[in-house]
């Protein structure tokens, strides 16, 4: 995998990420967004109207917590979830938990980390969750981390550094678990940055994380409203000032227009599209008027030389009606005139 900058300004990153995918012949556009999905299907589309999409996402979003309880069938399988679920050319994503439905907080130890499915909880240690990994077989797979520091109003900060311990520890374990699979070596591991509201902690994170042979960095605790916005942006300049530029930067939770361009601002490459769907729950739609103007000094030369136009256009016009005038008689004249007032 390649990341290539094309430019870079206010904070904002424009490029592509080449060589993507077992194959190495995929792109994908950075800032961008992923594909959402449920059980490995986007809601509410069909697979063939979902392949009829102008410009669909280049790689897909599979959550950890709705297919953990598959990984038996998956593993008897053998080629991937791709190919199962009817996506084999696409690029894939697992994340472990699915944006919309938040898991409950207290089942995260110093070996497991819980994902809950329809069946409910399913602990994951080290050694069973890149088993499964190695059952599905995805592009890029989030890293087990501890995420509750965020979970929490205010996180102290012997909190926070447990967090980031933790994840560095669930980090290392696996990085040494994906040397020893034959299968996971065309794989990347998403080192995940965490620390709660203490930027010390938050910076440790990402320098020790950067340290790692990660493919990318999950930007995880910014989402919801538990931490002030002042304070989350904050963060967030400064953790992706610590983060290398040659690695794509992911943010889960993030998928409201608004959020998204803040995030941008901050250096924030790739972010999640569950948004839609929780608009579509509720009853709801979106609504754009993409009215938009790729380059301002076209659009007005285009707009003076249409009113030059029909300037134009009404000097001719002006310049018939006077001439006809002119071969008018008297009669005819005043014939038009009261026809006009009539």
């Amino acid at each position: 995998m390649k990341l290539s900058l094309i430019k870079v300004g206010n904070g904002c990153r424009l490029g592509k990420i080449k060589n993507l995918g077992k194959t190495r012949d995929h792109t994908m556009d950075i800032p961008g967004c992923l594909l959402y999905t449920k059980t490995g299907s986007a809601p509410h589309l069909t697979h063939h109207t979902l392949h009829n999409i102008h410009r669909l996402p280049a790689m897909a979003q599979l959550t950890l917590s709705s297919l953990a309880e598959h990984h038996e069938v998956l593993t008897e399988y053998k080629e991937g979830v791709g190919k199962f679920i009817g996506m084999p050319e696409s690029l894939l994503y697992c994340s472990l938990h699915d944006p919309v439905s938040p898991c409950p907080a207290g089942y995260v130890t110093n070996k497991s980390v819980s994902v809950w499915g329809a069946g409910g909880r399913v602990e994951m240690t080290a050694s069973k969750f890149m088993a499964i990994q190695q059952a599905l077989q995805p592009d890029w797979f989030q890293c087990l981390s501890d995420g509750e520091a965020s979970c929490a109003e205010v996180t102290s900060i012997k909190r926070a550094r447990k967090s980031v311990d933790r994840s560095l520890l669930f980090l290392d374990s696996c990085l040494q678990l994906q040397e020893k699979s034959e299968v996971l070596q065309k794989s990347l591991i998403i080192g995940v940055i965490e620390g709660g509201d203490v930027m010390e902690e938050r910076l440790r994170s990402a320098r020790e994380t950067a340290k790692r042979p990660v493919g990318g960095f999950l930007l995880d605790g910014f989402q919801g409203n538990l931490m002030a916005t002042e304070t989350g942006l904050h963060l967030l300049s400064s953790v992706t000032a610590e983060l290398p530029e040659d690695k794509p930067r992911l943010i889960c939770g993030v998928s409201r227009p608004d959020e998204v361009l803040e995030c941008v601002e901050r250096g924030v490459d790739l972010f999640e599209s569950f948004f839609p769907y929780q608009v579509t729950e509720r009853g709801c739609a979106l609504t754009f008027s993409f009215d938009f103007q790729p380059n301002p000094e076209e659009t007005l030369w285009q707009q003076n030389g249409t009113q030059e136009e029909i300037k134009y256009l009404d000097q001719t016009e002006k310049i018939k009606t006077t001439d006809c005038t002119q071969e008018m008689t008297s009669f005819e004249i005043n014939l038009k005139e009261k026809k006009s007032l009539l």
